[in-house]
């Protein structure tokens, strides 16, 4: 009991630990940023609530063609849903997707005058539109700050022991608590990079990542090496 009590980290500890991983990451991935390709923020928006279960790349596949059917809320919520469906069906879960589209452009429409809102209380009403794609949309179209919590970042700032909560609401709070605000968004599109790149679900590569001896969790992996020896922070 007692040794664990000594080897339990400190919140002061902890707080200058992830700033040091967030400096490395964001180092590391200079040019992170949302992949998703739009021209607008209700684009963006549409394109956020796509990539639920989905890769970017086949977001960007299928918007190619629903963007060009109906590019604006107004138009958007005129498509009948049977069409829609189609349009988006490549994308996964596509009944709910369209229905949450198609009600989301509604709103936006009826209560918003057709324009997508920045305030956090305003987007998670929208229909399809939780913290998540809101700090999204916030961060990307808007330029204010957000932590991002998707798939990568659970997992990520699980394994590096950044916080021990499982819901993304909390997560969300604890980096927040954690990291300064300029530093949100920078910091979750580097976290998603290096989940993709690098410390991917099944086999992460802690011999060639850049915040390997910062993470309680690399030794636990078999092929764990001595990547600071040839990794530059």
């Amino acid at each position: 009991m007692a040794a664990a009590k000594k080897n339990r980290e400190s919140p002061q500890a902890l707080a200058k630990r992830t700033k040091e991983i967030c400096r490395r990451l964001i180092k590391a991935y200079p040019e992170a940023r949302c992949r998703l390709v739009h021209e607008s923020p209700f684009q963006l928006l549409a394109a956020t609530i796509l990539s639920a279960q989905c890769t970017d790349d086949q977001v960007n596949r299928a918007t190619v063609g629903l963007f060009k059917m109906a590019a604006t809320p107004e138009a958007m919520a005129r498509v009948p849903l049977p069409r829609l469906e189609q349009a988006i069906r490549s994308t996964g879960f596509y009944h709910n997707k369209a229905k949450s589209i198609s009600k989301m452009s509604r709103m936006l429409v009826e209560e918003f005058g057709g324009q997508v809102p920045r305030e956090m209380a305003d987007l998670v009403r929208l229909p399809g539109v939780a913290r998540k794609t809101a700090n999204v949309l916030r961060s990307t179209a808007y330029g204010l700050p957000g932590i991002i919590v998707d798939t990568h970042f659970i997992r990520l700032s699980g394994r590096m022991g950044l916080t021990k909560n499982e819901k993304p609401e909390k997560i969300e709070a604890d980096l927040c608590a954690l990291l300064p605000e300029a530093r949100w968004s920078a910091f979750s599109h580097a976290i998603l990079f290096h989940g993709r790149a690098v410390c991917e679900a099944r086999r992460p590569a802690c011999d060639r990542c850049c915040v390997s001896r910062l993470c309680p969790s690399a030794f636990e992996f078999p092929h764990f090496a001595t990547p600071d020896r040839n990794v530059k922070t």
